[in-house]
């Protein structure tokens, strides 16, 4: 898969930190040497904010970096231009819409816990609709449809030649939750067991039966980049969702995932389940 821009910039802030810390300077004394400040330097080690490539180029030299790893970190600093399809839209979108959609569009692997709705990327569009209008009380039948169409774009990711891996662990009450009434619903679920027929997207339901589990505190998403330091975890609340990227938090969520995974029921086992409901 392609690295993009946010990625690119990403895996620049965490190579710069590494390498800094491998020459054993503090954040101070590094910028003192190139001429900036602590603040400028630590976000330049973060993963988002604009960046100038001789700076880049300036701090490899001072860290002892090898040509080739200075050139391959130039070249991200001179790539790292955040542009997506999703900015040329005319309605606005929230902000947590937009890093998602920024992150989404750069993944290798999404890892989905759904304890309420089908994922987003493997709705259908009358379920979809359904779901917005249920979570947005307030929101025009204008705005509705804006939203609806970003998840329908937002699915075209797993069109392409080289998809990323979308692996789901749902909740036996999200496949017998009657969003938009049965007719929606049967076809929801005939288009899930459908995807999940695609060789990289992998579907296990997690039924009543196994009671309590890992995360009975809610949905939750692993956004898993090119490398497990690039991974962020999104956890959907009512005001819009959190991004987390601590280590300690990563590590929290993966583990999460692992044991519902685990607790799951197998691929065959889960299809035969989301058939029995459907035609319930």
């Amino acid at each position: 898969m392609a690295v993009g821009p946010t990625t690119r910039r990403r895996q620049l802030g965490a190579d710069l930190r590494r390498l800094r810390e491998q020459a054993g300077l503090t954040l101070e004394e590094a910028g003192a040497r190139v001429g900036l400040s602590k603040a400028t330097l630590s976000r330049y080690e973060t993963k988002e904010g604009p960046v100038k490539w001789p700076t880049v180029d300036a701090l490899c030299r001072e860290y002892g970096a090898s040509d080739d790893v200075r050139q391959a970190l130039v070249e991200l600093a001179k790539a790292a231009k955040v542009q997506g399809w999703w900015r040329s839209l005319a309605d606005q979108i929230p902000e947590s819409m937009n890093l998602m959609l920024t992150l989404e569009d750069e993944v290798v692997r999404e890892d989905h816990y759904a304890c309420m709705y089908i994922p987003g990327l493997l709705q259908t569009r009358p379920y979809a609709e359904a779901v917005h209008r249920a979570s947005e009380m307030q929101c025009s039948e204008r705005e509705v449809q804006h939203m609806v169409d970003i998840r329908m774009k937002r699915q075209e990711l797993l069109e392409r030649d080289e998809p990323p891996h979308i692996w789901c662990v749902i909740d036996e009450a999200a496949i017998r939750r009657q969003v938009g009434g049965k007719a929606v619903m049967k076809e929801q679920l005939t288009h899930l067991l459908a995807m999940a027929e695609r060789p990289h997207v992998t579907v296990q339901l997690l039924p009543f039966a196994k009671g309590a589990h890992a995360a009975a505190v809610g949905s939750f998403v692993v956004l898993r980049g090119p490398a497990p330091d690039l991974d962020v975890v999104y956890v959907d609340l009512l005001s819009g969702g959190v991004f987390m990227e601590k280590k300690p938090e990563l590590e929290r969520y993966r583990l999460a995932f692992q044991y519902l995974s685990a607790q799951a029921l197998d691929f065959e086992s889960s299809a035969r389940l989301i058939q029995r409901v459907s035609e319930e």
